[in-house]
């Protein structure tokens, strides 16, 4: 048993959307508000299955995102019976296979269902991998949003062309020259 607050970070969404889903009836786990107001959530022990949110957004200046796709996920796996036990929100870019939370998030052999938005957060490339892996050792990866975004085919080949950039030229230059042969390739 915990308090609503604490049952709400867990789930990594806000206190607010936790109390609302109270009121509404919708909150997916039994829960008794006590005569001093307080509310606790009754969390049921010794299930099988664990489920983890994975959030992830490309830079700092998008940060405000993370809690958005969050929610919505957390709203998803509660929507088809989906307890969510973890919720793990990253910056960094879906093409560097080094980020440290999405590793330790694989390697968990307790975690057997990972709840995304669109597959890109994820990874952008690889994502059957991914998939097929964890389908191997039967886990599996949920995505809220089969829809591609088309924006995103743009952002991808702008990543491309910074990470070879990168490669070639250095970090420091790399955005810069990414930058102007996209602009020389839009004038042709």
């Amino acid at each position: 048993m915990m308090k609503l607050s604490d049952w709400a970070k867990k789930q990594g969404v806000s206190y607010q959307t936790a109390w609302n889903w109270w009121k509404a009836g919708k909150l997916p786990v039994e829960a008794e508000q006590l005569p001093t107001g307080t509310i606790i959530v009754k969390e049921k022990s010794g299930r099988e299955t664990y489920t983890a949110i994975y959030a992830r957004v490309s830079s700092n200046d998008q940060k405000a995102d993370l809690d958005g796709q969050v929610s919505r996920c957390v709203e998803y796996a509660n929507e088809n019976g989906l307890p969510v036990d973890l919720s793990i929100k990253e910056i960094g870019s879906g093409l560097n296979g080094k980020r440290p939370k999405l590793l330790k998030l694989l390697s968990n052999p307790e975690i057997d269902t990972i709840v995304v938005e669109h597959k890109d957060r994820l990874m952008r490339f690889g994502f059957e991998y991914i998939e097929s892996s964890l389908k191997a050792r039967g886990a599996k990866v949920v995505v809220v949003d089969e829809s591609e975004l088309q924006d995103d085919l743009v952002q991808d080949m702008i990543s491309i062309l910074t990470s070879f950039c990168t490669r070639l030229y250095g970090r420091r230059s790399a955005k810069n020259r990414a930058k102007k042969i996209i602009e020389q390739c839009n004038k042709v």
